[in-house]
């Protein structure tokens, strides 16, 4: 059996995570765990295993010494996909195209079977070739990263408990992209060394309810929509923080003019670049300022009924250098309503940033450039998205986060959306990468 056969049976298995637990099909988690020990013999044979929070699986890879520790994480969990229009049936791994855009259809093709199934495949090679690390490996596989990182959470701790200091933690991130900045023509791998904090609020209004032929001049659900609007006329300022403003300085020596001045000179250039920036797209926008977007919304039971409480859920995603509490009096600022009740439903902070420099940087950068392109530009970069690598931080202040798949905007654009897919050739890459990285 092939690389990409094991790879398109692992991504048959609907490993779907869900807000409710009681609403998981766990017997296809126990699937998935027996398909693995089956399609990767040597790695279960030869690795210490154990199970964690119900179904995560953390692997101990014994090295010639256990100080420093490598960790790669992944997730075995993928999101729903009810009601989307997929080309493909997203659990058939139906596999489309020719020569280079070959590529898998596949819910979990790059989020994130596609770095798990990488690793093992990178592990199973290098104990086919008697490979013996020189310090220990540790993989790390969440079960519920798409909905609360129980498992994540979970293994963390275990290593905590145990004194396990890893060098170097690798999750999930950016990927090798192009066109990703202004006036860079070279393909970047954008390395997170930092994700944004994640937050829920609820914008609440209240009122004595009643029959919907006579409504009040003002109801809750109108308090509520205007609470809304203002909050999306009332955006959070601009900012270059900090992980950003590297990304910039190295992107400015791969750049033409006038970008490479722009980019070098950040401390004069700032106020125009994330104007420009919060203009280009979502991406770049997310990029420079603490995002708030209404994802949910809850009114009365009944079509004839006034809404006693009305409710807005608002995701909020943090840049590096906000807080819970900023963002708390940012919310009470824009909406400037006195009758809207503002409630934190959950949220962390952002993570601490890695340093994008040093020994444990420049090992990825080294596998970068070694396994995808001399010409890739390894960028320091801010992630946008949460991952199960915000709970290791406490472990290591060397938490990166990098996919080592060349993905296009396409291909990006189709994550947690329908016909999500990876190419045969960028995915086969990504092996060479982790096979490299352990051999660093």
């Amino acid at each position: 059996m092939t690389p990409v056969e094991r790879f398109r049976e692992l991504l048959r298995i609907p490993t779907v995570s869900r807000v409710d637990p009681a609403e998981v099909d766990t017997a296809r988690f126990d699937e998935f765990h027996a398909a693995l020990e089956r399609l990767y013999p040597l790695t279960h044979a030869r690795l210490e295993r154990e199970v964690v929070a119900g179904h995560s699986l953390l692997y101990r890879w014994a090295g010639e010494t256990s100080a420093s520790p490598l960790v790669l994480l992944a997730h075995q969990d993928v999101v729903p996909v009810d009601g989307q229009p997929w080309q493909h049936p997203p659990f058939e791994a139906v596999v489309e195209g020719e020569g280079a855009e070959t590529a898998i259809y596949a819910r979990g093709a790059i989020d994130d079977k596609g770095a798990l199934v990488a690793i093992l495949e990178a592990v199973e090679e290098a104990l086919r070739d008697g490979v013996v690390p020189r310090t220990d490996v540790w993989l790390a596989f969440g079960h519920d990263e798409e909905t609360r990182g129980t498992g994540a959470q979970a293994m963390a701790a275990l290593l905590e408990e145990r004194g396990v200091r890893p060098a170097l933690v690798i999750d999930e991130g950016g990927a090798v992209v192009e066109g990703a900045l202004p006036g860079v023509a070279a393909p970047t791998a954008m390395i997170g060394v930092a994700e944004r904090g994640v937050a829920s609020f609820d914008l609440v209004t209240r009122e004595a309810g009643g029959h919907a032929s006579t409504p009040p001049r003002l109801p809750a659900t109108a308090r509520l929509a205007r609470a809304i609007d203002r909050l999306r006329r009332r955006p959070f300022p601009l900012r270059l923080a900090d992980p950003v403003r590297a990304m910039l300085g190295t992107a400015a020596a791969h750049s033409r003019e006038p970008f490479r001045t722009l980019f070098r000179r950040t401390v004069v250039s700032a106020p125009l670049v994330t104007a420009a920036f919060s203009r280009l797209g979502p991406e770049t926008n997310a990029l420079v300022r603490t995002t708030a977007v209404v994802t949910r919304l809850e009114g009365a039971a009944g079509e004839n009924v006034l809404a006693t409480t009305a409710r807005a859920t608002v995701n909020v995603r943090l840049l590096t250098g906000d807080t819970l509490s900023d963002v708390s009096v940012h919310l009470r600022r824009a909406v400037a309503d006195p009758s809207v009740d503002i409630e934190l439903r959950s949220g962390s902070d952002p993570s601490p940033v890695s340093p994008w420099q040093g020994d444990a940087w420049r090992r990825v950068a080294t596998a970068v450039r070694a396994t995808l392109g001399d010409d890739v530009v390894p960028l320091p970069y801010l992630q946008l998205g949460a991952s199960d690598s915000r709970f290791y931080t406490g472990l290591t202040s060397h938490v990166y986060r990098f996919a080592p798949f060349h993905l296009t905007r396409s291909e990006r654009d189709a994550l947690h959306a329908p016909d999500e897919r990876i190419r045969v050739d960028s995915w086969l890459r990504g092996i060479r990468f982790y096979r490299v990285l352990l051999e660093s």
